[in-house]
């Protein structure tokens, strides 16, 4: 015989095989998993401990993070902690284009560079996260504080007259009061307190401006005229300066006047320092720096002759025969930029930078040691090197 279910059995067995497993928890995609952010002033109390280098890769986070590596709490921050650095930032011209980029020096955590090496430094330039227009090519340049200055140049076949700020914590451009007179062709430019002296970039011979230097007070947003003499067969426009020890260097075609803003007097300065060894210099702790034939040489009020710079082990082969040089004071060293062709067909060449630590061993010597040494961007091969500087934020 068949055994008959009850009915009561039945329908809890049908109940039974009908009822569904239980449901897995749910697994949430890293889109939707919970990660409550820090408070911004946490973030920036660690952004500001980390090194400058490393910002321009911070900033592809995020939208939050680019917004507070270019914020003025920051650079409040940075400052109150003695986390401020020497900064490097390099001008490149790309013809035809008819404005200049502007590129700073960062690490790149995966070291995947543009040379591989093994033993590379990992550093590398990557363009300023800038979106707005840079100032025309051939422009004078002048640093102070976080600012770079860039003044006058050449536009749409014109002089140009223009003075336009680069702030490179936020990475923003502002407009500052014009040039009384245009000028172009790399007018020179140097601080001395706070100051900005400006001469060159000009090619009238008999005008005021020709003979004259104007200074712009950075407090007060004023440029003024400063008379310059001995000018009778001045053109204007090959004008090289510098600031040594408070005075005023100018080297006007071979000629080198020295002017004391304190007491508004010239001086001509001995010929030796008037060579067109100024044409690739810098000025790190009161002494002048230059590159010249092949050769990185220094020269100071105390010797008062050019004298080449010992050791520098480490420069790669073919250094001596680079024909244009930018050098940059980077934290008491010197950053020398220059560029190198790669193979003839590629169209393309790469642009150096050595980092050289310089050691004055007596009065007549000074040393230099080779820090690193890479390439570190690849460029068409028309790409011009216009300048170097450092920036301390």
């Amino acid at each position: 015989m068949i055994p008959i279910m009850s009915s009561k059995r039945k329908s809890k067995t049908i109940t039974t095989m009908t009822k569904k497993p239980p449901l897995k928890k749910k697994e949430l995609s890293p889109e939707s998993t919970p990660n409550p952010s820090l408070p911004d002033d946490v973030l920036i109390t660690c952004l500001a401990r980390v090194s400058k280098l490393y910002y321009p890769t911070l900033s592809l986070v995020s939208k939050s993070f680019r917004s507070l590596l270019a914020s003025p709490e920051l650079y409040k921050a940075r400052s109150l902690l003695r986390r401020t650095e020497s900064c490097l930032y390099v001008c490149l011209h790309f013809p035809p284009e008819a404005n200049a980029r502007w590129y700073t020096l960062c690490r790149k955590p995966d070291l995947t560079l543009v040379h591989k090496k093994k033993s590379s430094s990992g550093n590398i330039l990557v363009p300023i996260p800038s979106s707005q227009s840079t100032p025309p090519n051939w422009t004078g340049h002048a640093v102070v504080g976080s600012n770079i200055y860039h003044i006058g140049g050449y536009k749409e076949n014109l002089r140009s007259s223009s003075v336009s700020i680069l702030d490179c914590r936020s990475y923003t451009w502002r407009e500052a009061p014009s040039l009384k007179v245009e000028r172009m062709w790399y007018p020179s430019a140097s601080v001395v307190d706070g100051k900005i002296y400006v001469a060159g970039g000009c090619q009238d011979e008999v005008s005021k401006s020709s003979k004259s230097m104007e200074v712009f007070d950075t407090k007060t947003q004023i440029w003024d005229y400063v008379p310059i003499p001995y000018l009778d067969q001045y053109t204007g426009w090959q004008t090289k300066s510098t600031c040594i020890e408070g005075k005023l260097y100018l080297m006007i075609e071979g000629k080198v006047l020295a002017y004391d803003p304190e007491e508004g007097r010239w001086d001509l300065v001995e010929q030796e320092m008037g060579t067109n060894k100024w044409f690739s210099n810098c000025l790190i702790e009161n002494v002048l720096y230059c590159f010249y034939s092949g050769v990185l040489e220094w020269y100071d009020n105390k010797v008062r002759l050019w004298k080449p710079i010992k050791g520098l082990t480490g420069l790669p082969h073919g250094f001596a025969t680079v024909r244009f040089v930018k050098l940059a004071s980077y934290g008491g060293k010197m950053a020398v930029f220059w560029d190198t062709t790669c193979e003839p067909r590629s169209g393309k060449k790469m642009v150096w930078c050595a980092v050289i630590a310089l050691e004055r061993l007596n009065v007549e010597e000074i040393w230099g040691l080779v820090e690193w040494c890479d390439p570190v961007l690849i460029v068409p091969k028309l790409t011009h090197i216009e300048n170097a500087l450092a920036v301390t934020v």
